[in-house]
């Protein structure tokens, strides 16, 4: 469980936020640009997608239309961030 270390570490800045609400797009961000432009190489069509917090999180959508990952799944909590992102606006 995240709780007991993950303040300590957004605090002493080893992540800048939450990597399990919103995507590292220079860590793991681009692995999922990697592996997505290497999976649809072999097969043409592929559908990729996340689901969780991050198919909530404005940044990582953002991020995931960019790579077009086509399935995005939010938790009922998130869904609000999620449909502010692709309108391009901060959710309230």
């Amino acid at each position: 469980d995240t709780a007991h270390f993950l303040d300590d570490y957004i605090k002493a800045e080893i992540f800048e936020l939450d990597p399990f609400v919103s995507i590292d797009v220079a860590g793991v961000g681009e692995l999922v640009r990697i592996s997505s432009e290497r999976g649809r190489k072999a097969r043409p069509g592929l559908k990729l997608g996340i689901c969780g917090e991050h198919g909530g999180d404005p940044a990582s959508i953002r991020f995931c239309h960019d790579v077009v990952l086509a399935l995005l799944r939010a938790y009922r909590t998130t869904r609000r961030g999620a449909s502010s992102a692709r309108r391009g606006r901060k959710a309230r």
